[in-house]
């Protein structure tokens, strides 16, 4: 380990009594020996405040030059790397955003929250992105943003980021491949995508994965139709789920306080079976719902069978973009649910009931009574 005693001394030399060039030279011999030494992290430390006053007046070129030379380093001082990845000038920061191993996701977060686009387009690229991350990215990245973290093997996404990029994917062909080329999206996720896809995408996607042929196909079928559901009938994590819930309904226990923990845990698909069990609907029904944010349906169906504002508000929050709704449009929301009558509510209701028994179309068979 290199005494740092010494090279201290002579870097608050070149500080306080030395020109600008002699300051330069300080800062790249000061960061050099970090880089290739071995310290401690307090040692880093020191390093770190000497380097952040050599950099006080330096120019936006030498500072970019800087982040380059740490951008790879586990001994890039954190303090320096945070002041770097901040800097307005995406040429100052995007080395250590796209490379740095010193930056947190909180730090990430915290970036992408302030920062533009060319900054997020340089944390989609890193070669590790955990899901809280990539939850930002396809939120408030743009097209080129998402499209990059999507293709990113190193990222990843929750279900929450995955439905953001499908639902992105509707008009973004090159989206919509890189989501499908994903191996760990959920099959009912898949099987969504893959229902809104062009046929290009289509094609391109059975291509490179042979093995979804027999779900194109199917959902090529079911799409001339109506919208395909993200629940697959045949998958045994989506049967498994619906038996649970079913089970919890049949015992008596699913209930309106059940609905409103899956809504307010953002529980997706425990919501939308749940409910699709209380008014007696299919549940790709219900889920075509809340896919589309159609607030006038959830409104009617919370209020046919008897459910709060609160419980209402929670699964209004649930089919929101990014589970958002202005503070304006949640108040006219709340006093459509308090106008709506009880009897419409419930005959709109038995109207979609009747449509789906008619049609032949799985539902539960011991509808809740609304009269």
């Amino acid at each position: 380990m290199i005494e740092t005693g010494g090279v201290m001394q002579d870097l608050n030399d070149a500080i306080e009594r030395g020109s600008s060039e002699s300051r330069a030279k300080a800062l790249w011999h000061a960061t050099d020996i970090l880089v290739e030494g071995e310290f401690s992290e307090e040692q880093i430390r020191i390093f770190g405040d000497v380097i952040t006053r050599l950099t006080e007046e330096i120019e936006s070129a030498a500072r970019a030059e800087l982040s380059r030379r740490l951008a790879h380093s586990n001994n890039a001082p954190p303090k320096v790397v945070q002041m770097l990845a901040f800097d307005d000038a995406i040429e100052v920061a995007g080395p250590v955003l796209q490379f740095s191993p010193r930056l947190d996701a909180k730090s990430l977060v915290a970036n992408i929250r302030s920062k533009g686009q060319p900054h997020l387009l340089a944390i989609a690229k890193r070669a590790s992105v955990p899901v809280e991350v990539t939850d930002e990215l396809v939120t408030r990245g743009d097209q080129e943003v998402v499209q990059s973290v999507a293709a990113n093997n190193g990222a990843r996404f929750s279900d929450f980021g995955f439905r953001q990029m499908i639902k992105r994917a509707e008009t973004d062909n090159v989206l919509a491949e890189r989501v499908g080329l994903r191996r760990e999206i959920p099959p009912q996720m898949l099987r969504q995508l893959i229902a809104k896809a062009s046929e290009d995408v289509r094609r391109k996607l059975e291509r490179e994965r042979p093995e979804l042929a027999p779900e194109i196909e199917a959902s090529v079928g079911h799409a001339a139709g109506n919208l395909y559901s993200r629940f697959g009938t045949g998958q045994t994590s989506f049967l498994a789920l619906k038996r649970a819930v079913t089970e919890s309904y049949n015992a008596g226990r699913l209930t309106e306080k059940s609905i409103l923990a899956h809504a307010l845990a953002h529980r997706f698909e425990e919501a939308v079976i749940g409910m699709s069990l209380l008014c007696a609907l299919p549940a790709d029904v219900v889920e075509q719902m809340f896919v589309v944010n159609k607030r006038d349906m959830i409104l009617v169906l919370s209020k046919a069978i008897g459910f709060s504002w609160e419980t209402a508000m929670a699964l209004l929050f649930l089919g929101a973009e990014n589970h958002r709704i202005s503070s304006s449009e949640l108040e006219e929301l709340k006093a459509e649910f308090k106008r709506a009558d009880i009897r419409m509510s419930r005959g709109i209701l038995e109207v979609y009931q009747s449509h789906w028994r008619a049609g032949g179309d799985e539902a539960n068979p011991n509808p809740v009574r609304l009269h």
